[in-house]
């Protein structure tokens, strides 16, 4: 089997037939109604570049337990578009969007007071959150989102229940999904304590290379002409990955965490000066998924390094200024 790494644009040149033995041709397309048409979507392995993100987002998928991610950067650089094509890669899930004007109860759920106390059991409306459960919740423009629905959703991704109350009746439901965010920072910025709740943390930037900019106009061009071929000339590569993040997803609970990672994990998180340890954590849950995805039962110094320039980034703080030696002048009484 292809390797991830395979599959990466190597050479900024490569082309794909984009219109030969797909039956969806455009004469058969037009012999229908517009409202008739599939809807297709742009292939996430054939997103030109943003190797980066697209590994943090496959992490995720091999192990949820890392906690999500946060994709920051400028307009145009395919961030919604890797996001929302997620489900094309992830067996048995779906990507759920969270609206940005959606309300309280929409998101969470609501309870039916009314029905509740005239039918004599509890009747739940169910939000948003009920649908992201084993699936992916996906805010776009979190940093616009109210700050109080931000932390909830971010406490019931960190406790994998949302519990609603209304009116001293309760109800909770399990909600385990992977939390994806992306943001432009020019429009604002998280506050700290919610950007250390996403796992990992990628700033987003496009491509300088004129090749590869070229390459990504001239794949855009080709989709936007002929959808459905285009689509169908990436098939393999995209089943080929699927198949490849299932056989990790099985090879993740084997993976072994020695004395020898943790106190390098330590040692680096010590080194950034983060608050708490939800560093260490996310490194060795990142690292496990990188060993799994590569066929690895041991996580190995490179899994460390990788994990760390996605746990860290959003976290590393200042030095903190060593505390002044006592002035033995200034503690004298004076005369």
């Amino acid at each position: 089997m292809l390797s991830y790494n395979s599959l990466r644009d190597s050479d900024p040149g490569r082309s794909r037939p984009v219109v030969e033995e797909c039956p969806m041709n455009k004469k058969n397309l037009k012999q229908i109604g517009h409202q008739d048409r599939p809807a297709y979507r742009f292939p996430f392995v054939a997103v030109m570049g943003q190797e980066r993100v697209k590994k943090a987002l496959i992490l995720n998928l091999i192990n949820p337990q890392i906690g999500g991610v946060l994709l920051s950067g400028e307009k145009g650089t395919a961030k919604s578009t890797l996001v929302r094509n997620l489900g094309q890669i992830a067996p048995n899930m779906e990507v759920v969007d969270l609206p940005l004007n959606a309300t309280e109860d929409r998101v969470i759920g609501s309870i039916d007071i009314e029905k509740t106390i005239s039918q004599g059991k509890r009747t739940f409306g169910s939000g948003i959150l009920k649908k992201a459960h084993k699936n992916i919740l996906y805010i776009d423009e979190v940093n616009l989102l109210s700050e109080h629905i931000v932390n909830s959703i971010l406490e019931v991704a960190a406790s994998g229940v949302n519990h609603i109350e209304r009116e001293g009746i309760s109800f909770e439901h399990p909600a385990r999904f992977v939390l994806i965010g992306t943001m432009n920072p020019e429009e604002g910025f998280l506050r700290s304590q919610f950007l250390d709740r996403f796992g990992l943390y990628v700033a987003v930037e496009g491509s300088k290379n004129p090749v590869e900019r070229k390459e990504i106009v001239k794949r855009r061009l080709a989709f936007e002409h002929h959808p459905a071929g285009f689509v169908k000339a990436w098939e393999e590569d995209t089943e080929i990955l699927k198949n490849q993040i299932l056989e990790a997803r099985k090879n993740l609970e084997a993976v072994k965490i020695s004395e020898t990672v943790l106190k390098l994990t330590a040692d680096i998180v010590n080194e950034a000066y983060c608050a708490g340890n939800r560093a260490e954590l996310m490194m060795i849950e990142t690292a496990k998924a990188l060993a799994a995805l590569a066929g690895r039962q041991n996580i190995n110094i490179d899994d460390i390094k990788e994990a760390a320039q996605l746990v860290l980034p959003h976290r590393k703080r200042e030095k903190p200024n060593d505390p002044q030696e006592p002035d033995d002048q200034n503690d004298e009484a004076p005369e």
